[in-house]
């Protein structure tokens, strides 16, 4: 982006213009490799949150809202999926539609991408020193959908549990409180750049020099899954959602024809009441 005298992009059509810019230009150069943008393409969780932010960051709404209600198809979701799939095979490989985290990784950090949509652990391993892209790289929100549209970003998230069959059920459990603790979070976050859950974690020093990812308007901006609405028929919803959007990156459904299928499919998973 220096080299071209690019600016952060701040909108997806931003980043698409970038991309395709850079892109076009480097292959030019010579740099045959390179493409604009990769992601989590695969029909799979990844791609949920990947589409979430697209539908999010347009006005689009999450899924199901809050009150239990689908609100999946809309004009606006409409917009952000049909300018996902116009990236697949311009400035994203068609390859994405079967990458997850780690094929969306590899490309970026050998070198061979302009953006990447990937979680905070990416920036620990690019920055190793055998990293081709160590030193070369920055952190910027996700883009949002325009004018009157915010950035926000899928909330992830990972737990820790003690099983029931442990033998060593209370060192387990003192193991466990440290890990989820300040100290032990203040350690996951600097060594391998996971973003904290406890928000005065976000001014520490240490954590500020070592890790860009923890931004704190970020995680308060994020966007969760439906799942607390859904319940046990998340993942039902989740599978649904997924492969509805997976038809439209593959050009195999148009986002209007995905998008009311989808609705009419919650409607059915959800009918009864989602709990």
């Amino acid at each position: 982006m220096e080299k071209y005298n690019k600016p952060v992009p701040e909108t997806w059509q931003e980043l698409t213009d970038t991309a395709a810019f850079i892109q076009n230009a480097e292959r030019q150069a010579g740099n045959t490799n390179i493409w604009g943008f990769v992601f989590q393409g695969r029909a799979y969780e990844g791609l949920t949150c990947n589409a979430l932010e697209w539908l999010a960051s347009h006005g689009g709404g999450t899924i199901v809202d809050t009150d239990g209600k689908v609100t999946v198809n809309n004009p606006n979701a409409v917009q952000a999926l049909r300018e996902a799939a116009s990236w697949v095979g311009s400035i994203t490989p068609e390859g994405v539609l079967n990458y997850a985290e780690e094929e969306a990784r590899g490309v970026f950090q050998s070198g061979n991408a302009v953006f990447m949509r990937n979680w905070p652990y990416c920036w620990a391993l690019a920055q190793q020193e055998a990293s081709p892209v160590m030193g070369k790289i920055g952190i910027l929100p996700v883009p949002k959908g325009g004018d009157g549209e915010k950035s926000t970003g899928a909330l992830g998230g990972w737990g820790m549990a003690v099983s029931r069959y442990s033998k060593n059920i209370d060192v387990a459990t003192d193991l466990l409180f440290y890990l989820t603790g300040r100290e032990g979070q203040k350690k996951f976050s600097i060594l391998g750049t996971y973003t904290p859950s406890i928000v005065k974690l976000f001014d520490d020093p240490d954590i500020n020099q070592a890790n860009p990812v923890a931004i704190l308007d970020v995680f308060m901006n994020a966007v969760p899954r439906p799942s607390a609405v859904t319940g046990s028929k998340y993942n039902r919803v989740s599978s649904e959602f997924y492969n509805a959007v997976h038809q439209v990156l593959s050009k195999s459904a148009t986002p209007e024809d995905a998008l009311k299928t989808l609705e009419a499919n919650l409607r059915r998973v959800g009918r009864g009441g989602w709990r």
